[in-house]
C-alpha cells in the first residue's frame, strides 16, 4: 500500500508532504503513475524510504489509491517497515 501524510511543509512556492509505502516497489509504481521523478526518492533503500510530494501531486495520489494518514500514523507505518527490514533484510518490493 502507498500512503500520504497529513505534513504541509513549504518549500519556495509550493506546499510539500510524504509519501511512502510498504515496499520500494509499490512506492516507485506510485511516483511513475503520478509523474514524480524518480531521482527525487529520499533515503532510499532505508525504512525511511519517501518522496516529499507537493499537494497536486498527493491529490494524483490518493485519487490513484494512497491512503491518507496522520504524521503520528505515517510513523507508524515507518516503524513497521523498519522491522520488516530487519528482520527480513531488504524486505518485499
Amino acid at each position: 500500500m502507498v500512503y500520504v501524510d497529513d505534513m504541509r511543509a513549504g518549500y519556495g512556492r509550493m506546499v510539500m508532504c510524504h509519501m511512502v509505502a510498504d515496499s520500494t516497489g509499490e512506492l516507485l509504481a506510485m511516483a511513475d503513475r503520478i509523474g514524480v521523478a524518480r531521482k527525487w526518492i529520499q533515503a532510499k533503500g532505508t525504512h525511511r524510504e519517501h518522496f516529499d510530494i507537493c499537494l497536486a501531486k498527493r491529490k494524483l495520489a490518493v485519487a490513484a489509491g494512497a491512503i491518507e494518514l496522520t504524521r503520528k500514523e505515517l510513523l507508524r507505518v515507518t516503524l513497521e517497515r523498519r522491522n520488516v527490514l530487519r528482520h527480513y533484510g531488504a524486505g518485499p518490493s
